[in-house]
């Protein structure tokens, strides 16, 4: 008797990211992935940025490598992303989830705004923080 569980594929989440959630959320996918994205890194904080391409590759979201920092901006892209696949696809829950862990670490208001670069076959995310804006 095989006691193995299944493993989730490619396929079944690129089914609930492509063709369930825009059913599901509508005209607000993108707002309320975001959200999502917030809440998901309140319950699951990294104790430093450097742990963050260790999340993304963990929940299988891609391969997230820092590019440059460039004042209170810091620059990623998101390579071997199934988000990459999808036909729309909205990448504002890893946005959300970027926001609020460096709001979290650095204790002031913080958005990121992803775009998917599909020649370039990554997705680009900024980061963006207001020092002046303490939370």
């Amino acid at each position: 008797m095989n006691n193995q569980q299944p493993q989730a594929t490619n396929f079944g989440y690129n089914l609930l990211r492509d063709h369930l959630l825009p059913t599901l959320l509508g005209k607000h996918e993108d707002d309320i992935l975001y959200w999502l994205g917030k809440d998901m890194a309140r319950n699951f904080p990294v104790l430093s940025l450097d742990e963050l391409p260790a999340f993304f590759a963990e929940a299988g979201w891609g391969q997230l490598v820092i590019e440059k920092v460039v004042k209170q901006e810091t620059h990623y892209t998101l390579h071997n992303s199934s988000l990459l696949e999808i036909s729309g696809g909205s990448c504002s829950l890893e946005a959300g989830f970027l926001a609020e862990q460096y709001q979290k670490l650095n204790g002031y208001l913080t958005e990121c705004y992803g775009q998917k670069m599909l020649k370039e076959n990554h997705i680009h995310f900024i980061v963006k923080g207001d020092p002046k804006s303490l939370i």
